[in-house]
């Protein structure tokens, strides 16, 4: 007579040995059901090996976990829902769903006119309320409520992570203004000493917060709070790299990812019929091809108009020449930023000389780019909506939270933009960012008097040889 499987109300008691036991005596009784089916003599369906007397206390945990966790899309004002009552469920989802995105982006466009730093903050906000979605998530599967002090790491280890990166960012922009700030200064010398010093602090308290009989899961749950580390607080801080180029380079990259997901949902509701990944079964064909076309328009439009307002172009810097941030606010916009004219292809000259057209087109150089980031955004940036849905599946849950009405949680409206940050800072330093003076200028200055005069030396000697000094001066 087999052993007994633990009761599903132990489940906070079970130690890993007796997890690993009941595994190895599961594997032992499929591989004779396995063996019995392939003689052809009471092979038994998936169905029937997933039933609820034969799934581990794991996966029925999952199935109560599912019913525990507050889910967005079906929390509702009661205001709403006093006033939709008249409607079916899918038309009231679809209200909910349009008002709050209404409202979402009326928030985003303030946040905006407030600024560079405005959106820095709330990139900020966001990154943390995504870690503290999946964090939790991870809480809950494993039950480590009582495991001493891993609430509290995972949030050092968050701090340590955002003192590191953030840090960096204000080493490379803001060195020069720090560095006229004595006690600032060491922060920046020692910035990335102070950084490990915190991480390996964090890696000896875990280590001491060991506890025998439960090293799985908080091994587990380690790996789990890095992990959310690396999607969350790696793609927030490049995001706010991003915004130190101008906050076009921002707006429009999110706007893209945002006009996909609502166009896509927008077509997928009239006229979706084709279903297009398993993952998520609501996705169609149709709201894929409808959103992708939809997102290379606006992709085009947006970044036209945001081209002509310096506001939206210029990146935040020091600058040594005032003394002062410009934070974006006033600069002499970029090649990228200025009308060009364009010649063209030979087949279309052809076709224009037709009809009396103009062969040469002038546009922004920027709206060039625009469309390789529109393609992705259309393309693979719904990836990251399926990746998160692979994980909520593996799950069994519906959302990440319930913070937004009709939507879910903050991952559950960023998921997408974790790809596409990514991309917008690859493609920057790939093909956009070049040797700037200005950046080098700020490195010189944190170096020492004797450093910058050595420097200075150096670079006129090298004019003169080269005959660019000279030249220079007979200009002059």
């Amino acid at each position: 007579m087999s052993e007994p499987e633990p009761d599903l109300n132990k489940r906070a008691s079970l130690t890993d040995e007796e997890v690993e036991s009941t595994l190895r005596r599961r594997k032992g009784e499929g591989d004779g059901q396995s063996n019995e089916g392939e003689d052809g003599e009471g092979g038994k369906s998936a169905e029937s090996a997933d039933s609820d007397d034969e799934k581990l206390p794991e996966e029925k945990y999952l199935e109560k976990l599912a019913k525990e966790i507050p889910q967005g899309t079906d929390k509702t004002p009661e205001v709403l829902s006093g006033a939709l009552q008249g409607l079916s469920d899918r038309w009231r989802n679809w209200v909910i769903r349009g008002f709050f995105t209404w409202l979402m982006l009326g928030l985003f466009g303030i946040i905006i006119y407030l600024g560079p730093l405005a959106l820095m903050v709330t990139t900020l906000v966001v990154q943390v309320k995504c870690f503290a979605e999946i964090i939790n998530i991870g809480y809950s599967v494993y039950r480590v409520h009582n495991l001493p002090w891993f609430r509290s790491l995972s949030w050092y280890f968050l701090i340590a992570s955002n003192y590191f990166f953030y840090g960096e960012s204000m080493v490379d922009y803001f060195g020069v203004f720090v560095n006229r700030t004595e006690p600032l200064r060491w922060l920046i010398t020692y910035h990335r000493f102070i950084s490990f010093s915190m991480y390996i602090l964090g890696f000896v308290w875990f280590v001491l917060s060991l506890v025998k009989k439960y090293y799985m899961r908080q091994f587990s749950l380690f790996a789990w709070t890095h992990v959310s580390l690396l999607i969350v607080v790696t793609q927030s801080y490049l995001m706010i790299q991003n915004i130190f180029e101008g906050m076009i380079w921002f707006i429009v990259p999110v706007s893209m990812i945002v006009c996909n997901d609502v166009m896509a949902y927008m077509f997928g509701f009239f006229f979706g019929r084709t279903p297009l990944i398993q993952l998520s079964p609501k996705k169609t064909w149709e709201g894929f091809i409808g959103g992708g076309f939809s997102t290379v328009v606006w992709g085009i439009l947006v970044s036209h108009v945001l081209c002509q307002y310096p506001y939206f172009v210029c990146p935040v810097e020091y600058s040594e020449t005032i003394d002062k941030m410009t934070l974006g606010l006033e600069c002499e916009p970029s090649y990228l930023f200025q009308p060009q004219e364009y010649t063209l292809p030979a087949f279309m000259i052809t076709v224009c000389q037709i009809f009396g057209l103009r062969s040469t087109i002038t546009c922004y150089p920027f709206c060039l780019h625009s469309l390789a980031m529109s393609m992705f955004s259309s393309v693979i940036g719904p990836f990251g909506g399926f990746f998160a849905s692979g994980f909520k599946r593996a799950f069994k849950i519906k959302d990440f939270g319930d913070v937004i009405p009709g939507h879910g949680g903050f991952l559950d409206r960023f998921d997408c933009q974790i790809l596409m940050a990514t991309f917008v800072n690859v493609y920057i330093t790939s093909f956009i960012r070049t040797a700037s003076p200005q950046k080098l200028l700020q490195q010189v200055l944190t170096l020492k008097p004797e450093q910058q005069l050595e420097l200075y030396n150096s670079l006129r000697d090298s004019l003169m040889h080269r005959g660019i000094l000279q030249v220079v001066h007979g200009v002059a």
